[in-house]
């Protein structure tokens, strides 16, 4: 039997050999500028790598407001919020979360990772017909295998294979993304809430990414549920869902990653709490429209601020994020297995924190280095 070092050993050199090999990289920054270190030292970038979409990592009320946290409560929360880790912030980030999602209520997660994980595996459980995109995040992907539903994927965005998969199912829950994280593309949502409505079939919404849309119609007749994460519109950390008072308590009794997880920090929490007021004002409303401009600006019309440059190869992939970065562009080539093989692309995510110059300078490398625009 070989040992298991060995073992993983042998894993490393085969991945390695794959040319996937991966490890992080130290970006030391304050939003989109900063040093990147690198096999070369350290070197002066602008990153488009980022998903913090708004720039409010660094708005001074997100940041006052998780040093008042840390004052008032401390590091950490201590416990799982079932047990004492419940803090008043918790509730009135729920609250709000709800408000703004149009919903009845709210529940928190440590993650939008968990969040996925809770909401799958409580509900898409033996004897439910789970339709998957097939371009879904891994969050979701990993929901439904511990879900341990009967699990279908079908062809990414296609509502017609969704309706022929719940046709004569008793139970059934359709999952997807509404703005796919590698593509940049969005999901038919009012299609499939038609759908779902029809087979009385649960729509569960990860709208991680969604911050230029799309809307969803709450209203519409079927049973929603939306999941969301602190991380990227909101430059925090953490995770939820919203939906209607059942499902919430439901989830609060049964999701495993709710009950036996510690509670978010305080820090964090109060720090989303602070954004989601700056979403809602009118200075939210400026930022998103100059996140659109800067959309519009790389590539017209485009849905979301995630814009995926395909290049098929993965060694022109890597050769063109290695000359973007040469140019002091951090824009990072993804390639398999996080996507398809033939697939490899540079990902190109926006913020409005981005100034006009540094997009502009993104364009011009774009067609300078690459030679073509996104």
């Amino acid at each position: 039997m070989t040992p298991w070092s060995q073992w993983v050993t042998d894993q490393c050199a085969r991945i390695a050999g794959a040319g996937q090999w991966r490890r992080p990289r130290d970006l030391d920054a304050a939003g989109p500028t900063g040093s990147l270190a690198d096999d070369r030292a350290e070197r002066p970038v602008v990153s488009f790598a980022s998903n913090d979409y708004l720039g409010l990592t660094q708005h001074p009320a997100v940041v006052a407001a998780a040093h008042a946290a840390l004052d008032r409560w401390g590091a950490g929360s201590g416990a799982a919020r079932l047990i004492v880790g419940s803090r008043p912030v918790h509730t009135q980030l729920e609250t709000e979360l709800a408000a703004w999602k149009g919903s009845e209520r709210a529940l928190l997660f440590p993650t939008g990772f968990a969040a996925n994980l809770g909401v799958l595996s409580t509900l898409a459980t033996p004897g439910v017909r789970v339709c998957s995109d097939e371009l879904n995040h891994a969050s979701i992907i990993d929901g439904c295998r511990l879900g341990r539903g009967d699990v279908r994927v079908y062809r990414h965005r296609d509502v017609s294979a969704v309706d022929e998969l719940l046709q004569g199912t008793e139970r059934s829950v359709v999952v997807t993304d509404t703005v796919f994280s590698m593509d940049g593309d969005v999901a038919p949502v009012d299609d499939l809430l038609d759908v779902c409505a029809r087979h009385h079939a649960l729509l569960v919404l990860d709208e991680a990414h969604a911050v230029l849309g799309p809307t969803v119609d709450v209203a519409h007749g079927a049973d929603v549920l939306r999941v969301g994460t602190l991380s990227k519109t909101l430059g925090s950390l953490g995770g939820f869902v919203t939906g209607s008072s059942p499902f919430i308590e439901f989830l609060v009794n049964r999701a495993r990653p709710f009950i036996f997880t510690t509670a978010p920090t305080p820090a964090d929490t109060a720090a989303a709490l602070a954004a989601l007021r700056v979403l809602r004002s009118t200075e939210g409303d400026a930022l998103c429209a100059t996140l659109r401009r800067h959309v519009d600006r790389i590539a017209p019309g485009h849905p979301s601020p995630i814009i995926p440059l395909v290049l098929g190869d993965e060694r022109r992939a890597l050769a063109a994020s290695a000359a973007l970065l040469e140019r002091g562009l951090l824009v990072p080539a993804i390639r398999p297995p996080t996507v398809a093989p033939g697939t490899s692309r540079l990902r190109i995510a926006l913020s409005a924190a981005h100034t006009d110059h540094q997009v502009a300078l993104l364009a011009e490398a774009l067609q300078e280095t690459v030679g073509q625009a996104a």
